[in-house]
């Protein structure tokens, strides 16, 4: 992200909610800079239009002076800041992995897509429609999905890992993965490739008798 609107998130993450004369001076601070409100200005419309900040909401004064406008961060922005997401992931997995057998930790990973699946709450429809509910779904949570038809039928793919550091060490969350997939479409899938094998994409063939 550009650094300018970077600062800005984290200023208002520190603070809450900020106004443009609020974000104006702690920028100067952090930066030795000049930069002026109407930049700022340009820099929250950016961040508003990506779903980051709020549009601004008017702030009473408790003491005489013309209300103002702050600007509040989105739940969006959260994905802006480090996290120790995947470190805490891994460590799940590797001591669920030491202190249950094979099967166990199975049963557990397969409930976890089972409930993402019941979350998706993809219903009966035209097979087009179900895939696109199924791509938006996975979209939402970080894969990049798209689908296409082949000639043998639909192909999905996934463009991004969400959590390619730990599959690349472990492939049950792959296994979790098939399991969601096949769940939202009714069906189970063929696996065509695999990032966690090097592959570009993970894509999976589903037959067009399926439809």
């Amino acid at each position: 992200m550009q650094e300018t609107r970077q600062h800005i998130l984290e200023i208002l993450r520190e603070t809450t909610q900020a106004t443009v004369d609020e974000i104006v001076d702690e920028l100067r601070q952090r930066r030795g800079d000049n930069i002026t409100a109407v930049t700022v200005r340009h820099h929250l419309n950016i961040l508003q239009k990506s779903d980051l900040i709020t549009l601004p909401k008017l702030l009473h004064r408790s003491s005489p002076g013309r209300p103002q406008h702050v600007y509040e961060l989105t739940e969006n922005a959260q994905e802006h800041f480090p996290n120790n997401y995947q470190r805490l992931a891994q460590g799940l997995l590797e001591q669920l992995s030491a202190h249950l057998p094979h099967e166990g930790v199975n049963v557990i990973l397969e409930g976890v897509a089972d409930d993402m699946a019941q979350e998706a709450n993809i219903t009966d429809c035209p097979f087009d429609e179900r895939l696109d509910k199924v791509v938006n779904y996975l979209n939402q949570h970080g894969y990049n999905a798209t689908w296409e038809k082949s000639d043998q039928g639909y192909i999905l793919s996934t463009h991004n890992c969400p959590y390619h550091e730990i599959a690349q060490a472990n492939n049950r969350l792959c296994e979790m993965d098939m399991r969601l997939i096949s769940s939202m479409l009714g069906f189970v899938p063929r696996l065509l490739s695999r990032v966690s094998d090097g592959d570009m994409t993970c894509a999976y063939l589903i037959p067009a008798v399926t439809s």
